[in-house]
């Protein structure tokens, strides 16, 4: 790679949906590719429409879960490495698959999502702002919402 010159005509993206991330091996990953000469990566979360194909309501904790995840690699990544994220919502696994989780229902994950994101990790204070944004009483993370 680093004889190509590919790491001067593009930027990567790592993308990963889990609540789980192995966070050590994202961290060994940029790397490696740091050292092969790409300068910046980006990393690809999502909000919404990951966690199966006919899924009709979306489950706020596991992309919340995403979300920090992400922020636990960025931060044991090399400096200046991360251009960015790419908050993904995905509407349907391929072509012929039916809409999942559609954008209404996925408002208050793409609300707390950016929100930790924004803040650096998930507090009450985040939810509280969270509910505030939205004109939620309660907002549901471990649970689906109603």
């Amino acid at each position: 790679l680093s004889e190509s010159g590919v790491p001067q005509l593009v930027q990567l993206m790592i993308w990963d949906y889990a609540a789980d991330i192995d966070v050590e091996s994202k961290v060994q990953l940029i790397e490696k590719y740091h050292r092969c000469g790409f300068s910046k990566v980006w990393f690809a979360s999502a909000f919404k429409g990951a966690t199966g194909v006919n899924q009709s309501l979306t489950l706020i904790g596991h992309h919340l879960r995403n979300q920090l995840e992400w922020l636990q690699v960025a931060s044991r990544s090399p400096a200046d490495v991360l251009e960015g994220i790419a908050l993904t919502g995905w509407q349907r696994y391929d072509h012929f698959s039916v809409l999942c989780e559609l954008l209404p229902v996925a408002i208050p994950s793409l609300a707390v999502c950016l929100q930790a994101l924004k803040n650096g990790g998930y507090s009450e204070k985040v939810k509280e702002n969270v509910e505030k944004l939205l004109g939620m009483s309660n907002l549901e993370i471990d649970t689906f919402m109603r």
